[in-house]
C-alpha cells in the first residue's frame, strides 16, 4: 500500500508542509534536533526551488489511506559546489532520509536510497555522497550497504558543571 513517487513542484508548498510534519516526528529523538516551526521550513526549503530535481526527492505515502499520507521521504540535490569549481556535475547529495519510526515501515528507507541512487545513475550522475551522518544512527546502517566513509566530523562536548 505504498507508493514512491517524486516531488511534485507545482505543489511545493503543501509537499513542503507533508514533509515538514513527517520531519517534526521523525527526528525529535536525534541528537542536536532542533525543531522549528512550519512557516521557517517552508521559507528555508522555499529558496533552494531553482536547484531541486524533482526526481531526487522522493515521497513514500500510505495510499491505502484517504488522502494518502507521507511516511518517508528522501531529499537529494546535484553536489551544486561541484559544478562551481568547475568539474563536471556527476555527483547527488543525498541529504536527508526520514521514515516514520516503528516496524511498520522498517526497510523504507533502503528502498528510498535504492531508488533514487538508480534514478541519479539513469540522470548520468555517477556518484552520490550520504552526507553528514552519525555514527550511531540507523541510516548508517543504510549507507554501509551503499557507500564509504570519505571523511570524518567529530562534535566536542565538556560538561559545563
Amino acid at each position: 500500500g505504498i507508493q514512491i513517487r517524486p516531488l511534485n513542484l507545482q505543489n511545493l508548498e503543501q509537499e513542503l508542509q507533508s514533509i515538514y510534519h513527517l520531519s517534526i516526528i521523525s527526528f525529535q529523538h536525534n541528537l542536536l534536533y532542533t525543531p522549528i516551526d512550519l512557516a521557517t521550513f517552508t521559507t528555508q526549503y522555499a529558496q533552494i526551488k531553482p536547484y531541486l530535481k524533482p526526481e531526487l526527492v522522493l515521497l513514500a505515502e500510505q495510499v491505502t489511506q484517504n488522502p494518502p499520507q507521507l511516511v518517508g521521504f528522501l531529499f537529494a540535490i546535484p553536489d551544486l559546489l561541484q559544478a562551481q569549481r568547475g568539474a563536471t556535475l556527476d555527483t547527488i547529495i543525498i541529504k536527508t532520509v526520514a521514515v516514520l519510526p516503528g516496524r511498520t515501515y522498517a526497510g523504507l528507507g533502503s528502498v528510498l536510497v535504492g531508488q533514487v541512487q538508480a534514478i541519479a545513475h539513469q540522470l548520468g550522475y555517477r556518484r552520490a555522497i550520504h552526507a553528514l551522518m552519525q555514527d550511531d544512527n540507523t541510516s548508517r546502517n543504510i549507507s554501509d550497504r551503499y557507500a564509504q566513509t570519505i571523511r570524518r566530523y567529530v562534535l566536542l562536548a565538556r560538561d559545563l558543571l
